[in-house]
């Protein structure tokens, strides 16, 4: 699969993040990256919106999504997207896991 676009999403610091958009189901290669995951629609205005579900951070992106132990939350919040940032640095993953966190309180975090 291709990937379908990309998503700015802002933390609770103001800092602006830009992610990587994938349809669920993508199969990802061995990298750390925060992850949220999202239901993406089309707007009023035309144009693609994401309902932030979960924010989430792993150090190896191939076998995160397999048996994930959010994965009957993502379904009954109707979740059809995955979106990656990029990150090898745990340290800077756990901060910009949080700061999302903190920004959208997604359903899934709780």
């Amino acid at each position: 699969m291709a990937r379908i676009s990309t998503v700015t999403f802002h933390g609770k610091s103001g800092k602006s993040y830009i992610f990587d958009v994938w349809h669920m189901g993508q199969e990802f290669n061995a990298v750390g990256a925060v992850y949220v995951v999202t239901q993406r629609y089309q707007n009023d205005a035309g144009n693609y919106s994401h309902h932030v579900i979960y924010v989430g951070q792993t150090d190896d992106l191939s076998t995160r999504f397999n048996n994930h132990h959010k994965a009957d939350c993502f379904t009954s919040h109707n979740a059809n997207c995955i979106c990656t940032f990029r990150d090898n640095d745990e340290d800077s993953r756990l901060d910009r896991e949080d700061d999302l966190v903190q920004h959208y309180s997604p359903p899934c975090n709780a």
